[in-house]
């Protein structure tokens, strides 16, 4: 049986998928501490993945030593359960003034928009969606994730077009309608009326470390395969390449990544497989970690540089070359990618490793 979304006092609801979603809903809250008070009521929608789900109960934890109210909705767990998460939240979401969200791009989310009477919308990073997010904003497009972009809409896209499209215009600032973004990411297209706040994660850094840092090469791993994106053989070749290079002993897999792609990281390369039980901001806050942190593009190339801001950690990023892309990679993946490298701070850049 789902619990209540809020108690009588909540003024701001906020909705979570993953745990990188539910860390950045901290550091708002965290940046909002004086102006935001009680009220803060986290509602988890739980997915299926039991890794993703496994660090959101961890996230949850945090969440409530801050202060905060977590309610955890089993939002996927059979036909029924998306019309008694929506139906028990219906009435509280009509009530508040502000709803955070943590992926607009999320069918759920989108649903729930249509349903919030709230003229204060905020939307904090899930990652390198943010940027494609507020990009299609401001172009007027349909709001869809940057690995799909370029494909046919399928019926389950039609049936919830109209959702889709409400949710874009409620996430458009107008007329006693505040919309901010909060993030580490950075925006190159903008829409008059949005707010734009930084993401520092000052709570992040407060709350843990400084970290002991060891002296070896530590690798981020990433779901490009898991999406499609690029070719599984290309990517086993890279992180075997990159670690042999620069002397990488672990690799901190990414939450999504398959278990058949990681045990044959592990045969094939001799690198530690880790599975995190945080998101990586907290676990390299927390230590140890090595002074070179390897990664692909990806959201921990912008948030890893914040998160140990006054260490002498370095976050290396090798990029990802055209040669690894699959066939069904969207045609936008390649600009997309290097974009993400390009305009990450306070990292060193490695070549792409060509294929042989």
């Amino acid at each position: 049986m789902s619990p209540r979304a809020g108690n009588a006092g909540t003024r701001t609801l906020a909705f979570v998928e993953s745990p990188v979603q539910l860390l950045n809903v901290l550091e708002w809250a965290y940046a909002q501490e004086h102006a935001l008070g009680a009220g803060l009521t986290v509602v988890v929608l739980a997915p299926v993945d039991p890794m993703t789900r496994g660090q959101l109960r961890r996230m949850a934890e945090l969440a409530r030593e801050e202060g905060h109210e977590v309610r955890w909705e089993e939002a996927r767990g059979g036909a029924a359960a998306p019309f008694q998460t929506i139906g028990g939240l219906a009435g509280t979401l009509r009530r508040v003034p502000r709803v955070v969200l943590g992926d607009p791009f999320s069918r759920y989310v989108q649903l729930l928009l249509t349903i919030t009477r709230a003229r204060d919308l905020v939307v904090v990073d899930d990652g390198t969606a943010t940027m494609e997010f507020v990009g299609q904003l401001a172009r007027g497009e349909r709001l869809v994730r940057w690995h799909r972009k370029g494909g046919r809409p399928g019926p389950r896209d039609l049936i919830l077009a109209p959702a889709s499209s409400a949710a874009r215009r409620r996430l458009t600032p107008g007329k006693n309608r505040r919309v901010e973004i909060f993030s580490s990411m950075p925006m190159e297209e903008t829409l008059p009326g949005l707010t734009v706040s930084s993401n520092d994660f000052a709570w992040t850094r407060s709350r843990f470390g400084p970290p002991r840092i060891s002296k070896g090469a530590d690798m981020v791993g990433t779901s490009l395969v898991e999406t499609g994106v690029v070719d599984a053989d290309r990517y086993l070749e890279a992180v075997r390449s990159l670690a042999k290079t620069h002397g990488a002993t672990r690799y901190f897999a990414h939450r999504r990544e398959s278990t058949e792609k990681l045990h044959r990281l592990a045969v094939e390369t001799g690198l530690e497989i880790v599975r995190p039980d945080l998101p990586l901001e907290l676990i390299a806050r927390r230590g140890p970690i090595g002074r070179t942190i390897l990664s692909f593009p990806s959201t921990v190339v912008h948030t890893l540089p914040l998160a140990l801001a006054g260490t002498d950690v370095r976050v290396s990023v090798c990029d990802i070359d055209p040669t690894w892309l699959t066939d069904h990679a969207s045609p936008r993946a390649q600009g997309f990618l290097s974009g993400v490298t390009g305009s990450a701070k306070d990292v060193h850049r490695l070549a792409a490793i060509t294929a042989t």
